[in-house]
């Protein structure tokens, strides 16, 4: 007669296949990980310790120190976190405030790493100096990871209040965009995008890419522009090349733009060769030696991911199909690999059955696309915004398909 298997190993067994279960991905509370129906991708949920509200960092925002990845929760602080009442009472501290947490993508295990009273913005992350930055009103802080305190860096003055929004490698300088007060304004009036978009680029106001230097807190205004300048971030290996676009309707702007902070010398980055041809959402390759970007050629009807070599200005391009087009793009380490976050309908793709996370194969002039989660029951209002693990086995998202935004990864096999 055939032995048994021991009792615990049987529990254990059960456990495991519990935990592996099959299920359509979203529109009810989801088990810490699964296996979904339609793709066979197994995801598990990063922020699942934590109650409330997670995000992950923003596509080209580089999240990840080592193996552990920066991202936010709003979830409700507890009393003992709030010392002085008297700024709760004058209404200054929000109790559902968002703080910034890491997780271990090994372990999964969570760990908050800010206990500020008051709304924080800015967030980049230094991996070279293990470093994330973050901004408070006017004040810039550092905070290193494993260090129980922030370090102020840089203080706003009165005539130029504006928000970090780039490190650069190797973290000597932070960057941003300085707006007049005038474009606040119009951002304050018009809060919906479909209104402040054309008002801003219409009014063609000044603005000013600048940079602050970590060690010294000298503030450098390196280029002005009577242009809505945005998307603000620094090449993947050279601390001194600095990318931006020229923001609005982005079949009327030339859209990508760098910068070599020292030399001021500016670079367009793609140009235009047919009415209503788009191009954004651009972003930094991990070599540093490639940008790559949505491109659209025309404007909802021809879909590809432009690829534009910083050293020679050599351009080529990857061909999606309609349903294949993503909010955003990004790519793995080697470059080897891309994924996106698909859009809904009423994207500008008008895709009929694009709500996906993509993983895409290069093959020749076109992508090969495998679909990984199923997001029909994802709001777009929120933008997934995909990344590579460090590892590169596993994409990682947001999602608000059980109600509240949640983090997840999902793992580029099958299961």
């Amino acid at each position: 007669m055939k032995s048994l298997l021991p009792l615990f190993v049987l529990i254990f067994l059960i456990q495991v296949a519990k935990a592996q279960e099959v299920l359509e991905t979203g529109g009810r509370k989801m088990p810490a990980t699964w296996i979904d129906k339609d793709t066979k991708n197994r995801i598990v949920k990063l922020s699942a310790s934590l109650e409330g509200n997670s995000q992950s960092f923003y596509f080209h925002n580089f999240p990840f120190i080592g193996n552990e990845m920066v991202f936010y929760n709003s979830s409700k602080q507890k009393a003992e976190d709030v010392t002085d009442m008297k700024h709760v009472e004058a209404g200054q501290v929000n109790l559902n405030n968002r703080q910034l947490y890491t997780v271990d993508l090994s372990s999964i295990k969570t760990k908050r790493i800010t206990n500020e009273k008051t709304a924080m913005n800015g967030e980049v992350v230094c991996e070279k100096t293990k470093t994330v930055f973050y901004q408070i009103k006017d004040s810039v802080f550092a905070l290193k990871l494993g260090q129980p305190k922030p370090k102020l860096v840089f203080v706003f003055p009165a005539d130029f209040k504006s928000s970090i929004s780039a490190v650069n490698v190797n973290g000597s300088l932070l960057a941003g965009s300085f707006a007049t007060e005038a474009e606040k304004d119009i951002l304050k009036n018009n809060p919906n995008k479909g209104s402040y978009f054309n008002l801003i680029y219409e009014a063609k106001l000044p603005k000013t890419l600048f940079t602050i230097d970590v060690s010294t807190g000298k503030l450098n205004k390196i280029f002005t522009d009577s242009a809505w300048l945005n998307h603000v971030q620094f090449s993947t290996t050279n601390p001194n090349l600095l990318m931006f676009c020229h923001e609005g309707p982005w079949h009327k702007v030339n859209r990508v733009w760098t910068i070599d902070v020292n030399t001021k010398a500016i670079t367009q980055i793609h140009h235009r060769s047919m009415d209503m041809e788009i191009w954004g959402h651009e972003w930094f390759g991990k070599k540093g030696k490639n940008i790559y970007f949505d491109l659209q050629q025309p404007r909802g009807k021809e879909f590809f991911v432009g690829k534009y070599e910083v050293a020679t200005g050599k351009e080529s391009k990857y061909r999606l199909q309609q349903n294949e087009w993503s909010v955003h793009y990004t790519s793995n380490a080697s470059e080897t690999l891309f994924a996106g976050d698909g859009g809904d309908p009423g994207a500008v793709a008008k895709a009929p059955n694009g709500q996906w996370i993509y993983l895409f194969t290069p093959n020749g002039d076109h992508f090969d696309a495998e679909k990984l989660v199923n997001m029909k029951k994802h709001q777009y209002r929120l933008e997934p915004n995909v990344h590579f693990s460090p590892d590169g086995q596993w994409i990682i998202f947001r999602a608000n398909f059980e109600g509240e935004s949640q983090v997840y990864a999902v793992e580029i096999k099958k299961s």
